[in-house]
């Protein structure tokens, strides 16, 4: 028997429930992992709700990572005992163990605990796409970041940082803004106070910016438009303040040719090499120094609601995780 945390029916944090179940000997593509670790990220919160309509009953969770103590006959890259770690459907995280496919697990590297891998691999990998894939930032580029203080703001923005761009951090309260600043924004802007329009464009004499990583949504899409440049990127990667709505296209792309997208992880890791590639970069960040993870909580798989009250009250101020 192994405890899963189940859901079934959207609502508040008080609809996720842990149960037992009994789990079946992993697929000849798959693997049997005791979890060690297991991310707590604002997506879990879309899908409680409903946001992001999943067929229930359903688990919950993307990202884990753990030691394998069982592979099915046709893995050849892994081997028992291995420490692995993943980020993607199928959700399922919350458990203390779980079955899941060795085409999509990666390896830690030297160095790399589980704990650290289980906050980092959808923040992480996510942050290389936005970088690397989304709009690939040069030395030098100015870019605007929201949500600066969070849990993807904090790994972003070291990583940025260290490819040579400077760095616009948004926050919602004077509480975040030295987070910000101690992860490496060059310019932090209270939004709640202080008009981030305005003060892009002093920051950038009255240019703007390349792009824009907007994981806000709704509150600040209208602003963030107004701070890119002539053929700009608008990135909208999230919602948590709700999902933009309406996109027109006379009103908000054409007056100054921009570009708009709704990147999402799993369309840039289609396979293992890709994968691969971008863990490796992630862990390299980590390795040398580049990118330093600290974990802001812990909770006991037990202690799931009052993880999911926190993340949606703001009080998780940096990457959490759940420990069975």
């Amino acid at each position: 028997m192994t405890r899963v945390v189940s859901v079934k029916k959207n609502g508040g944090p008080e609809v996720l429930e842990i149960k037992n179940i009994d789990l079946k000997d992993p697929l000849p593509d798959q693997v049997l992992i005791e979890q060690k670790a297991i991310g707590l990220n604002y997506i879990d919160v879309y899908h409680r709700t409903g946001m992001y309509p999943l067929p229930l009953p359903t688990g919950i969770g993307l990202e884990g990572s753990g030691i394998i103590k069982k592979i099915g006959s046709k893995v050849k890259n892994f081997s028992v005992g291995d420490l692995v770690a993943y980020a993607g459907a199928p959700i399922g995280a919350y458990a203390d163990e779980r079955v899941y496919s060795a085409e999509k697990l990666v390896k830690l590297a030297d160095g790399i605990t589980p704990e650290i891998a289980a906050c980092i691999m959808t923040k992480g990998l996510t942050t290389y796409y936005l970088l690397y894939k989304t709009f690939a930032v040069r030395s030098n580029d100015t870019v605007l970041f929201h949500a600066a203080a969070g849990g993807v703001g904090q790994i972003f923005c070291q990583w940025a940082k260290s490819l040579g761009c400077k760095v616009i951090g948004t926050v919602g309260s004077e509480e975040k803004v030295n987070i910000a600043k101690k992860n490496g924004c060059d310019l932090v802007i209270n939004y709640s106070k202080e008009n981030f329009v305005e003060k892009v464009k002093d920051f950038t004499k009255g240019k703007g910016v390349p792009v824009v990583y907007d994981g806000v949504g709704e509150k600040t899409f209208e602003d963030s438009v107004a701070c890119l440049a002539n053929t700009g990127m608008m990135v909208s990667f999230g919602n948590s303040s709700g999902p933009v709505k309406n996109i027109d296209i006379k009103k908000h792309i054409m007056p100054k040719s921009l570009f708009f997208t709704r990147p999402t992880l799993g369309h840039y890791f289609p396979n293992k090499e890709l994968l691969n590639e971008a863990a490796g970069k992630l862990f390299e960040q980590i390795k040398y120094g580049k990118v330093k993870i600290e974990i802001f909580k812990k909770y006991k798989l037990e202690e799931v609601v009052q993880a999911h009250k926190d993340l949606e009250a703001r009080k998780i101020i940096g990457p959490a995780v759940i420990i069975p």
